[in-house]
Order: structure tokens, then sequence, then C-alpha cells
């Protein structure tokens, strides 16, 4: 198994039961057992060794172990056995795994949904006592490298410490951590791993040449999606009426460089594989966009960064791009608004992964690719979109669009008091940083048809 394929393993299905330290819910009446697919009358009832060990370990232990997101570990019975209402109620309810992509539309390699049949194995191993079972059915523990999903990097990378202050909010900011390469290099796998998630909102990695360099791209963003003046990517703001800034260290430099990689609730990884890798110049800088939250009580924090090198030069590159619409207003009270999006491709291309991202008002999402030819297939549908678990979707079958295929983004919010999680249905929402306004953004990673792997092109005439 290589390392692309054991990532997506690793990651897969995470049962993170946050709802794990509530009272325990009654046991389901067997009207309610069957309904949720449970056989009261089943010969055998399920044991943690024989049967859902196999599960967790394949689908949970990435992230339920000790140091890692989910707040508890799965890997023993006596890790798993206190939570087994816990698991029940999370599954039987659909709430984990966290997958949110409508299977109608697209497969994924990193798809963490259960199957019928693990769903009710654990289900009726938790309405029935949670049995251990013969400890000597057990399957042999995954192993995993300590503080790591991915494994052990050939390069890490520790940015400076940050405080973060207890209230008010802070700015973007921009910490660089240079690169000892001796030689170009490229990247088969990334891996961010904060050191307070309490308080890092999202990160994004770029990785900054010695030398300015233009590089190919294979999409044209559509007229009028511009984000607003002030905000990150938009314009610098004219006249008095600026909007207020937040604490800010680190501004933005002049040039950040290319996207790498990135974190966000629910996604810290990336991996390649074999013969696909992102370019690492020699004497590179590596600038590290963070967006760090107040909690009510100061915190520190000191972000890691793993790298990847691939053993041999790619026969693909593979590339970062973004397909955003900054040129929004979310009416207040509105309970399903829509933000459209709309890039033409301008080569023939292959996407492999989409990540959809809006903060709290957020609610779904749908990518259409329309061919030239007149065909529209959905790529992606998320439904249920959750903040939360912002997920990559990694497509099982790179999709392949050629040149002169528009893809479609749409996106619908919920700003009403009915949404929970929305900081204030009584205002007007804009595009911006914080996460109490919102952003209507996807980043995906492709590659260009016929490229060759680390091609530049004319810098444009001063």
């Amino acid at each position: 198994m290589n390392r692309y394929h054991a990532v997506i393993a690793a990651t897969g299905v995470c049962l993170a039961l946050a709802g794990a330290g509530a009272a325990p819910r009654a046991e389901q009446s067997p009207s309610a057992s069957a309904a949720a697919g449970v056989r009261p009358d089943a010969a055998r009832i399920p044991t943690f060794s024989k049967d859902v060990a196999p599960i967790l370990y394949k689908n949970c232990a990435g992230c339920h172990r000790q140091g890692e997101i989910g707040p508890m570990s799965l890997l023993s019975y006596n890790d798993a056995r206190p939570h087994a209402k816990a698991i029940r109620d999370e599954v039987g309810d659909g709430n984990m795994p966290p997958w949110h992509a409508d299977p109608k539309h697209g497969k994924f390699a990193n798809d963490r949904s259960l199957s019928a049949d693990e769903r009710a194995t654990l289900l009726r191993w938790a309405n029935n006592g949670a049995p251990e079972g013969n400890p000597k059915d057990l399957p042999p523990a995954p192993k995993f490298t300590d503080g790591w999903v991915v494994g052990q990097p050939d390069l890490v990378l520790t940015l400076p410490e940050y405080k973060v202050p207890a209230d008010g909010f802070v700015e973007y900011e921009y910490l660089e951590v240079p690169v000892d390469i001796a030689e170009d290099r490229w990247i088969s796998g990334l891996e961010v791993r904060p050191g307070n998630r309490e308080v890092v909102h999202h990160v994004i990695v770029h990785a900054r040449p010695a030398q300015p360099e233009r590089r190919p791209t294979a999409v044209r963003l559509s007229e009028g999606m511009d984000v607003p003046a002030g905000q990150t990517g938009g314009p610098q703001e004219e006249g008095d009426n600026k909007r207020v800034r937040g604490l800010s260290r680190y501004p933005r430099p002049q040039r950040t460089g290319v996207a790498i990689g990135g974190f966000a609730p629910g996604t810290s990884t990336m991996t390649f594989e074999p013969g696909k890798a992102m370019l690492l110049r020699k004497g590179s800088t590596i600038v590290v966009q963070m967006h760090y939250t107040t909690s009510g009580k100061e915190a520190t924090d000191r972000t890691k960064i793993g790298l990847f090198f691939a053993k041999e030069p790619p026969k693909e590159e593979m590339r970062f791009a973004n397909l955003s619409n900054g040129s929004f207003v979310i009416p207040a009270g509105a309970s399903d608004h829509v933000v459209n999006a709309e890039m033409t491709v301008t080569a023939d291309m292959t996407l492999y992964r989409l990540l959809p991202h809006t903060h709290l008002r957020g609610k779904s999402w749908e990518y259409t690719a329309v061919y030239p030819d007149g065909r529209s297939e959905i790529l992606l549908s998320v439904p249920r979109y959750d903040f939360n678990w912002q997920t990559d979707y990694v497509f099982s079958q790179p999709v392949k669009l050629p040149k002169g295929t528009k893809i479609r983004a749409v996106a619908h919010y919920d700003n009403s008091v009915a949404n929970k999680s929305n900081p204030d249905p009584k205002v007007d929402v804009r595009w911006g940083d914080q996460t109490w306004e919102e952003m209507m953004f996807t980043a995906f990673v492709y590659s260009i048809d016929g490229a060759t792997p680390g091609g530049v092109l004319p810098l444009p005439a001063k």
C-alpha cells in the first residue's frame, strides 16, 4: 500500500463523537432498532474483537487515537466500551461518520460513510450490551507515526510561536519559514499540525520561489465575482469608510507564492498517487496564512507543517486554484439565499479534488460541469454542508475536463434565526475574512493535460 492509499484509509471514517459527553440516550425499542437496521432476532451478537474492531481500525483510528482530533481513543475494547451508546446514537442518527456528499453524484476515494452492513454491526453491538468477545479474534492494531497522520515527513517546518489574545479578533497573519533544500523538490504529500486547534480557524500554505515566475494555468474565472475592497484578495480601500481592523503582527507580504496545501476543520492532509506531485523550488520560502480566532482566554499556537517528497520527478504536476465569488449580499433573515460562481476551462485538464468552504451560514453546495458538446454532469453535491467538517472531496476517478468546459458552483446560505450557528440573523452579510462574515470559496487541485512539469511562461513585459 503506497502513502496515498494509506492516508486515504487512515483518514477515512472518523467517528468524532461530539455528543460523547452527553447523557446516554435510553435504549431503543425493538421497533426503533428495526427501523435503524438492527435485527433483534439475529443469531449472533457482534463482538468488539471479531466484528467491531475491524471497522474501527479501518475507518476511525486515524482520528480516534491519543493526540488526534477525535475526543476519545477507540483502539481498544476498554477505550470503546464506555462510548458504546454514543457510537450507537451518532451512527444511528446519521451524524457520524462526518460525510456530507450525496451518493448519487460522484465517487470519492476518501468516502467516510459506512456500508449498510458496517452500520448495522455497530448498532447491533451497542444495542446488545457491547460485548468484548474473545480477545484472540482481534486483528492487528493499526500502526501510526506519533504526532502525524500520514507518517513521518521528510521535512518538518515549525512556525514561530504565536500568542492569541483572549478577546477581539485577529487579521490573517503571514508567517514565513525558509526552506533549506539543495535542489528543486517535488511534494507528494503535506500535513498541517496546528499546535492549538481551539484557536486555529484555517491554514493555507504557500511556496514562494526566490525569483518571481509565471506558471501555466487552465482556468478563467467569470466576471463580476471580485472580493470586496479591504478584504484578503481584494483591492485597497479608499476614502474614510474603511473596515475596522483587528490585531496584525505579520501583515501579508507583497508575494505569497502558490498554494500547496492547508488545514481546515476536518481536513489536514493531502497526498498524491505516484507520478503526481507539486513543485517546490530550491531557495523557496514557505509563507503560511494563519487565521486565528479568539476563545475568551489567551492561547498559544505553534503549528507544524510536514512535507513528503517524491523520489523522482512526476509525470503530472499538481496545481492548486480556487473558484470564488466575493460579490454577494445575503439579506438579513434570508433562509435560503443562493450564490453562484463560474469558471471556464482554458486548456484540457484533469480535476482531482474539490474543497467547498463557507462560514457559519453556508448550508449546501453543488458543482456542475457543462461540457463543450452541451452535456452536463453534477460532479459533487453536498446537501448538508458542515463548517466543522470541511471535507476535501477526492475523486476516485479523476475527472477529465476538455477545453471550453464550464464549472458552475451553487452555494445556499441560511441567515435566519432558524440557523442555530448564525452569528447575527439581523444583519446583511457580505464576503469577509472573519467567521462572522461569509465566503463562497472552493479550493481545487488539477493538472494540465500534456503540460511539462515545472514549466514556466515568459514574464509580462514591464
